[in-house]
């Protein structure tokens, strides 16, 4: 009896090795779970409409805008002061 359960350690030390090296799949098989699981989780997302698109691409736009105008008036603000203290000095 012991020497079945030697053998049967034996036996499962000589397997792992071998079933390690094979059990890891191929590149190309992981490579097309990967696209899978990809075209998978493409299926999930909720896509805007279309008209929320473009009316938020509006308002960035014209927060954009806005924000431009206002950032090149404090700069000539100060462009101005600027100017005005480099003639006293």
């Amino acid at each position: 009896m012991a020497e079945e359960k030697v053998t049967k350690t034996t036996e499962k030390k000589a397997e792992t090795p071998a079933k390690a090296k094979n059990s890891k799949p191929s590149v190309f098989k992981r490579f097309g779970a990967w696209l899978r699981s990809v075209k998978a989780e493409m299926k999930k997302i909720v896509w805007t409409s279309p008209a929320t698109v473009r009316t938020n691409a509006l308002m960035v736009i014209v927060v954009m805008i806005v924000f431009a105008a206002v950032t090149g008036l404090v700069d000539a603000t100060f462009s101005k002061f600027i100017y005005i203290l480099g003639k006293l000095i």
